[in-house]
């Protein structure tokens, strides 16, 4: 079905007055992914969204277009929450009304309906926005504990003698302290990016999808007890400086990239439990 011409016209000029609104957050936005490494999948998310719209695009030919009033006051909710977070100088809801402005104009300007079928792509969005401070400082204290208790065990086990308080690690030569920087909380909101992209298009049954999601939580944690624990035996066994520089960054990439294989892993046990169950593992549809 083809567009009416009229109506293609205003939805160019709503997304020219969103780009208006959102001249300082969007760039903004895309500073925090450029500078922090533990935010640069922000770059990805985006076209993961895109992509998986263009997939079901014939899936979105074939629902009717039915432009909707509801729809033009969600966007206007998105404005409000716009100018309540420049307001009360919340980055963190500025950003977010993006992902409600944008629901509106795809209700407002084509229907439900086909907001109901980019659903995920429009909520995927929402991991391209790094969480507030106040989350992860909630949720990064618990991380850094955990990080050093499961160390400390595993130090312990290979033979090295370790005294823990808090999060803080005591060796023989050193001491080493499990910062906010190294609770694995921001590596983890990038592999939950990750997993909900591979359950999507290599799942079809929601309880696998659910499943694989949600063990990025722990493969993060075991990942991230691992960097510890590596640290702590280059301290014990080559000193203070083989822990640091080179080693400090490139053990970040490279657990990172072995979560991500474990989650691949993972992922093909699942494919291979739902062939012998017989519910059939694969790509989802459109629907």
């Amino acid at each position: 079905m083809l567009l009416d011409p009229r109506k293609i016209g205003m939805a160019a000029v709503l997304a020219a007055l969103v780009g208006l609104l959102y001249q300082a957050v969007l760039p903004d936005l895309v500073l925090d992914w450029w500078h922090d490494e533990n935010n640069s999948h922000g770059f990805l998310v985006p076209l993961v969204s895109l992509y998986v719209a263009w997939e079901r695009r014939d899936a979105l030919r074939r629902l009717a277009v039915r432009p909707s009033a509801g729809g033009g006051a969600l966007l206007v909710l998105g404005i409000l929450v716009l100018v309540a977070g420049g307001v009360g100088a919340v980055q963190y809801v500025e950003r977010v009304s993006v992902i409600v402005v944008l629901a509106g104009l795809i209700a407002f300007n084509l229907g439900w309906g086909h907001l109901k079928a980019l659903s995920f792509p429009v909520l995927y969005l929402l991991l391209a926005i790094p969480p507030p401070a106040m989350v992860l400082n909630q949720v990064a204290f618990p991380l850094q504990l955990l990080a050093a208790r499961g160390a400390e065990q595993l130090l312990f086990a290979l033979g090295i003698p370790v005294l823990r308080e808090g999060n803080v690690i005591e060796l023989a030569h050193t001491t080493l302290e499990v910062a906010e920087a190294c609770s694995g909380i921001r590596s983890l909101v990038s592999l939950l990016a990750l997993a909900l992209c591979v359950a999507y298009f290599f799942h079809r049954g929601w309880v696998a999808r659910t499943v694989l999601t949600l063990s990025a939580v722990p493969i993060a944690v075991v990942t991230n007890v691992a960097r510890v624990a590596g640290t702590g035996v280059l301290v014990q066994y080559f000193g203070v400086e083989a822990a640091e520089g080179f080693y400090h960054s490139f053990s970040g990439w490279f657990l990172f990239m072995a979560a991500m294989v474990l989650l691949v892993a993972e992922s093909v046990l699942i494919r291979r439990l739902e062939r012998r169950l017989g519910d059939g593992g694969g790509r989802p549809g459109a629907a």
